[in-house]
């Protein structure tokens, strides 16, 4: 069964996620805010897990190993709640088998090389690998249900892979806190980015609530996406 997916962003009022520029207009909101949700797996890109993911040592330049060439799925540990990466191509180097709590697993393409799958199992890191040159979201996700148990997932950053789930018609829910502050710099990245639909043809949404998040100035609207 396929995971409830919510993307849930703090944001400035031009709907910009750059994290040192968040940092300094919110407080805790946003971590206290992820509780609320209950049990769920939390979801990140790279250049966001690379940022914030303690388990992260570094991204490594391109491997000329073999590639995997196929689907794998490994499993090390099971879990009601994983913190997920998403690394297409294998570039983080991975120095624990947890992160924020909860066990690791990375998203990659089939296009991973053998050696860095070494890596991950050395590190007792779980993975899904799925997809030619670009992971296959659809059946990534199902794997996610269907194989680890996922129920809830919740989507932490950045914009392209929110943009990338708001393309496949993933996302269930979007839950954006909109914190008192404006970026305004020209090319920042923004909460949705990267979409490669063409014309004028946005995504429609439904309004569950909206709150003033007590004792701030920190907004928090959640929606359900228009089939």
């Amino acid at each position: 069964m396929k995971p409830y997916i919510i993307s849930h962003m703090m944001m400035s009022v031009d709907g910009r996620i750059d994290c040192p520029m968040v940092a300094q207009i919110s407080g805790e909101e946003y971590y206290t805010s992820l509780d609320s949700f209950g049990t769920s797996s939390k979801l990140s890109g790279r250049v966001t897990a690379a940022l914030e993911c303690s388990a992260v040592k570094e991204e490594i330049s391109e491997n000329s190993d073999a590639v995997l060439g196929g689907e794998s799925v490994h499993k090390e540990t099971e879990s009601e709640e994983y913190t997920i990466v998403v690394d297409t191509y294998g570039r983080l180097q991975m120095s624990a088998s947890e992160a924020d709590g909860h066990p690791l697993l990375v998203m990659m393409s089939e296009n991973v090389s053998e050696s860095h799958l070494e890596m991950l199992r050395k590190n007792h890191v779980s993975w899904i690998a799925t997809g030619n040159n670009r992971i296959d979201l659809h059946r990534a996700i199902e794997i996610l249900g269907e194989q680890f148990s996922v129920k809830r997932l919740i989507i932490v950053g950045g914009g392209n892979i929110n943009g990338g789930f708001l393309e496949a018609g993933l996302i269930d829910e979007v839950s954006v806190m909109m914190a008192p502050g404006i970026d305004g710099r020209k090319g920042e990245t923004a909460v949705f980015d990267g979409c490669t639909w063409n014309g004028v043809s946005p995504y429609h949404l439904k309004l569950q609530s909206v709150k003033q998040v007590p004792d701030t100035e920190v907004i928090w609207a959640r929606y359900t996406m228009k089939k």
